[in-house]
């Protein structure tokens, strides 16, 4: 007998559904009519589910008619319960936590369907009941991808089977370009994603922010060879984050008030600190010069001072005039 605070079937999600219909099948069966009315099932749904079943490996047998037939499990499968513990499924929630910004997407439902079919099979739905709660990746300012489903998993597909593509890309400062390309790589940055893909006419890997994609089309025919000495952390390795641009060497000045924070944190692995003796620090990086750089060091305002190079110096002194409303060429 089911327990007086049990959800009905009809209100369970679909991995959850699958779950109940397993266990119902391996224990003498259930009938068409019972799974129609406890889980709220018609009768080109009740097919599906049963296909989907099939297709996981599972013995699904059936006999008799209409709402009397009885669906059941041949009778040498036995199921095995997922070996996995409590605190790997709190990895892997936390993680997909990680991807909240891409609500919406059939990325996002497909690993909670993922996450909910695992926690049910491994048997701690009461443990992990409130991990919604309990644990929290705090949103940042995020791109929108909800209609970008299409295009997300032409690229996640063209990435496992290694499909040569055609895309047309809008550039931020320029106009819409078509590229032939061999997706590497789908990478995270800052509740973004990026592409990090061979460009077949520059003979060269480069960096695509996933939502400027107009097109994006794999050929489904055709095959790439992963390169074995490819490696994706080489892509950023030179970045103040994702974006490359020209190696410069940098030397910045932190005042006491913001050197714990500077302290704390790895911000790029060619990063040194040097103590100062008013309780300051300086961090110097090799990098490449980019916006992002640009914009991180604005946002210390008076709290930083760049030492080296002496023309970016100059650069924010302009960008921190202008935004005063002071006279830029002064």
């Amino acid at each position: 007998m089911d327990h007086p605070d049990a959800p009905p079937a009809r209100r369970l999600n679909k991995s959850q559904k699958f779950v109940l219909i397993v266990q119902r099948m391996e224990d003498g069966g259930i009938t068409t009519a019972e799974l129609m009315d406890e889980f709220g099932l018609d009768s080109r749904t009740l097919r599906r589910y049963m296909t989907d079943l099939r297709a996981a490996g599972l013995p699904v047998q059936s006999h008799g008619r209409g709402l009397d037939r009885v669906w059941t499990l041949d009778a040498s499968y036995r199921r095995r319960r997922v070996p996995l513990t409590l605190l790997e499924l709190v990895s892997l929630h936390f993680g997909r936590t990680l991807f909240d910004f891409m609500g919406g997407t059939h990325f996002a439902q497909d690993a909670d369907d993922a996450i909910e079919r695992l926690s049910t099979l491994v048997g701690m739905d009461d443990l992990v009941s409130d991990l919604d709660r309990k644990f929290v990746a705090v949103r940042e300012a995020s791109k929108d991808y909800t209609r970008d489903s299409e295009l997300i998993d032409e690229i996640l597909t063209a990435l496992l089977r290694q499909n040569p593509c055609h895309a047309l890309y809008a550039r931020v400062a320029g106009p819409t370009r078509a590229y032939h390309l061999h997706p590497y790589t789908l990478g995270v940055y800052r509740q973004g994603l990026y592409l990090f893909a061979w460009d077949v006419d520059d003979e060269r890997v480069k960096t695509f922010a996933v939502d400027r994609f107009r097109a994006f089309q794999r050929q489904r025919k055709e095959h790439f060879d992963y390169p074995p000495d490819y490696r994706p952390q080489d892509v950023y390795a030179d970045s103040f984050g994702i974006i490359g641009g020209p190696l410069i060497d940098v030397r910045l000045r932190f005042r006491r008030s913001a050197a714990p924070y500077i302290r704390e944190r790895t911000w790029h692995s060619s990063q040194q600190l040097e103590d100062t003796d008013d309780g300051g620090v300086i961090l110097s990086l090799r990098v490449g010069r980019s916006y992002e750089l640009l914009s991180w060091i604005l946002s210390f305002g008076p709290d930083v001072r760049v030492l080296a190079p002496d023309d970016l110096a100059l650069q924010i002194q302009h960008l921190h005039r202008e935004a005063a409303g002071g006279d830029p060429s002064a």
